[in-house]
């Protein structure tokens, strides 16, 4: 029998420290016996007093407790609840030295894992600093002991709910309105048994998706109908796994959110990945097509497609964009929207592009350009068969430096492209979340 690992004690006297810098998760960082610290709550250059939250072989943790000297980066944060909630963890973080933050780390990542250097840094693109979070999942607990229904995202740590009513970053059509939800749910029959609601929020719309884990009663439908009416809602239901979701109020609803550069619509499910930020995203569509220096000509190959963010947008500027994606429900949904948007000049194709793709039929077509948006794991497999394809120009959209990075060191030292540029996009802003994008050119 495996024995039981003690609860370490850690030292309960805060500790006095100067942060020397700040960490890819927005932590400030500093050392104490050459041992690294990680202190949530602090910045650089300031003096501060810290408790341990755990200690590990190779660094340990910490909280803020008390700042002694404050970084002139330091700001108030918006939101009330940020000390507790770990929706966000930068808001103490001034949003230029955010965006200063999240370049570095781009930078660092692309020079120290990728062993490359951008010939040029882009400008960030920088959208809605509020209110801008069009995506999320938010969890609901009844708390006996506190006699009410949270809802909302989990603490910064541990594993509880936090006990908020509102959120500045989420859209204001569902974050204004998390004290509704929750005295709405109090009084269902069923309050211990919804454990998540899932938001998705359109152009003109707003869905909610109630997983329950019991059938609910009439009653309890009919509360959760009303909030729908209230607040212009359309309401699902999930039972079970997700093929259970279904629409309950209104009858028939719609979700899109537009491309207005491009007189594009894309269509969408509740259930669906879509990009979170619109004032980044409609940024964002446009500077990639930019940089791959389209003249209505060429042949397009748009990897990891998803719903056609970029491929519908891409169909008005090039000769033909071929679509690949992994999820057939979503390539399916893309290839019905581009119909819908009377576009012709696209295909898509139904691919794991983390798995073997040989003998794939798309993979046996030219290409001048690639676009690749991939998630936080990167394209390594798909990017070792870029060779082949000889496209002369390529557009990363990424979710994570890392990843880029690793993908940028196969591009450049391996496959012969030059890293023309790169730069960030705050996709998600009081976050340590870094999206960014690059151009590489083959000549």
């Amino acid at each position: 029998m495996a024995r039981r690992r003690r609860k370490q004690k850690l030292p309960q006297t805060p500790v006095e420290v100067t942060i020397e810098s700040l960490s890819q998760d927005g932590k400030g960082v500093t050392h104490i016996d050459e041992k690294t610290v990680f202190i949530e709550g602090a910045l650089p250059n300031e003096k501060v007093t810290f408790t341990y939250t755990s200690k590990r072989r190779s660094y340990d943790e910490g909280t803020v407790y008390e700042v002694l000297e404050a970084s002139d980066e330091r700001v108030e944060p918006k939101c009330e609840y940020f000390s507790i909630c770990g929706g966000c963890n930068l808001q103490h973080l001034h949003p230029d030295s955010q965006i200063k933050h999240k370049q570095q780390s781009l930078l660092d990542a692309l020079k120290h894992i990728g062993h490359v250097e951008a010939k040029e840094i882009f400008e960030p693109i920088i959208g809605d600093q509020w209110g801008y979070r069009r995506k999320a999942r938010l969890g609901v607990r009844h708390v006996r002991k506190k006699g009410r229904v949270l809802v909302g995202f989990r603490e910064k740590r541990g594993g509880f709910l936090a006990d908020i009513e509102r959120c500045e970053v989420l859209h204001p059509s569902v974050g204004a309105h998390l004290k509704a939800f929750q005295d709405l749910i109090f009084e269902m029959d069923a309050k211990e048994q919804l454990p998540q609601i899932e938001v998705a929020v359109g152009d003109h719309a707003t869905a909610l998706i109630v997983r329950h884990l019991e059938p609910l009663s009439a009653s309890d439908q009919e509360k959760l109908v009303s909030l729908a009416k209230t607040y212009a809602y359309q309401l699902y239901f999930q039972p079970k796994g997700p093929d259970t979701i279904h629409l309950v109020y209104p009858e028939t609803a719609e979700l899109f959110y537009a491309h207005p550069s491009f007189n594009t619509k894309v269509f969408f499910n509740p259930q669906d990945f879509f990009q979170v930020n619109t004032s980044i995203n409609r940024q964002m569509v446009p500077r990639a097509i930019e940089l791959l220096q389209l003249t209505g000509t060429e042949h397009v190959l748009d990897l990891f497609c998803g719903l056609g963010n970029f491929t519908l947008p891409l169909a008005h500027n090039a000769a033909h964009v071929t679509g690949v994606e992994g999820d057939d429900t979503m390539v399916a949904r893309a290839r019905k929207t581009a119909l819908e948007n009377g576009i012709a000049n696209t295909e898509y194709y139904s691919c794991n592009l983390m798995g073997d793709m040989k003998g794939e039929p798309w993979l046996k077509q030219h290409y001048d350009c690639i676009l690749l948006d991939p998630p936080r794991s990167g394209a390594k497999e798909v990017i070792a068969l870029f060779g082949q394809l000889k496209a002369k120009r390529i557009v990363y959209v990424s979710c994570h430096p890392a990843t880029l990075a690793r993908d940028a060191d196969t591009l450049v030292n391996s496959l012969g492209y030059t890293l023309l540029g790169a730069g960030i996009m705050d996709m998600f802003p009081h976050t340590a979340h870094v999206e960014s994008i690059a151009v590489f050119e083959k000549k």
